[in-house]
């Protein structure tokens, strides 16, 4: 695994630190919708781009989540984090949890925005060929995106979001990222961890439902929340980005004042 510095932007100037990591049909500018409404003051945030993304799309590497992980902890190390929080998103929610396993001492809370769980995704027939061939099919991206947005966004979104897509991300690491979040699994490693996490999920994303969360975050993690956010699907910062905003931020403070914890679940962030 070789040594990388994760090209990154930081915004505010919060006592909190955390990372905000993308999933896999972005950059760091999945975050753009919710940029101007972030709490600057608590929280420092971190946005980073993985490996075959943004900044980082010529850069080489096993394209794992594992391997995201550890970039994170370095990161973490340059920027003179000891402790942090991390959200991730989809695939990036699979990269917090890695975290779980890799630097548990360090994480104050983790938060999954529609994220993939630790035991990974099975995928087979159709759909395996769907995603497998997104990698160069700019029309197998936007099905995806339709699908687990409920088929209710309109085309010029879904086109923009297909679009940045293409822009942001290196065919070959996509087509790699795909082989980790979805066949991995690493759940038995992180079940019983204690750090307080957070998932949230779009009730309009059919594949990675509030239901899937119920039986895989909430099961496996002591101190697990489940925000169930109505309005969306699997893109929350773009269709939801306020509900989100504040629930997250709100599961974050309760760092400071958060005593024995416990499982709990919401019916909105």
């Amino acid at each position: 695994m070789t040594s990388f510095v994760l090209p990154h932007e930081v915004h505010g100037d919060g006592s909190h630190k955390v990372f905000a990591v993308h999933g896999w049909f972005a950059d760091r500018t999945a975050y753009a919708a919710v940029l101007p409404d972030l709490d600057r003051t608590a929280f420092t945030y971190a946005l980073v781009d993985l490996r075959g993304y943004g900044e980082a799309r010529d850069a080489t590497g096993s394209f794992t989540t594992a391997e995201a992980a550890a970039d994170l902890v370095e990161l973490a190390d340059r920027l003179g984090w000891e402790r942090f929080s991390v959200i991730g998103h989809s695939m990036g929610g699979a990269v917090a949890q890695r975290l779980l396993c890799l630097a548990p001492d360090r994480l104050r809370r983790i938060v999954g925005v529609s994220p993939v769980p630790a035991s990974g995704m099975t995928l087979a027939g159709e759909q395996a060929a769907l995603f497998t061939d997104a990698a160069h099919r700019p029309e197998n991206r936007r099905a995806i995106i339709d699908f687990t947005t409920g088929n209710r966004r309109p085309a010029a979104w879904l086109d923009r979001m297909v679009a940045r897509s293409l822009a942001r991300s290196d065919a070959k690491a996509f087509r790699a990222w795909l082989d980790s979040w979805a066949a991995e699994d690493f759940h038995a490693d992180v079940v019983g961890s204690e750090v307080p996490a957070l998932a949230v999920a779009g009730e309009l994303d059919p594949a990675l439902s509030p239901a899937v969360m119920r039986e895989t975050w909430m099961s496996w993690y002591p101190r697990a929340q489940l925000a169930a956010l109505a309005g969306a699907g699997h893109y929350a910062m773009d269709e939801t980005p306020l509900e989100l905003i504040r629930g997250v931020e709100d599961f974050l403070r309760a760092d400071v004042t958060d005593g024995a914890g416990g499982a709990a679940e919401g019916g909105a962030a």
